[in-house]
């Protein structure tokens, strides 16, 4: 087969326009119900950031949705005291 053929039949032809930008994320479209409880819905809402950052960012979001909730896990307790 000739380098032309080869070409015209896609074997080893370079895409037209090459991407070096990473894919963008996704949104997942994941809805959170309130809860009622301000603080947990506080929380929860930051969960939405998540779908506007790539995936390796995630952890920091899931980490402040964390603390959020424990912190007003924490806050029922004192109340019950």
């Amino acid at each position: 087969m000739s380098e032309t053929t080869a070409e015209a039949a896609g074997y080893g032809a370079a895409p037209a326009h090459p991407s070096d930008a990473p894919a963008r994320p996704e949104p997942l479209g994941v809805t959170v119900a309130p809860t009622g409880n301000a603080d947990v819905d506080t929380a929860t809402s930051r969960l939405a950031d998540a779908d506007d950052l790539p995936t390796q960012s995630h952890i920091e979001v899931y980490e402040d949705v964390h603390r959020g909730l424990r912190d007003a896990l924490a806050a029922l307790d004192e109340n019950r005291s």
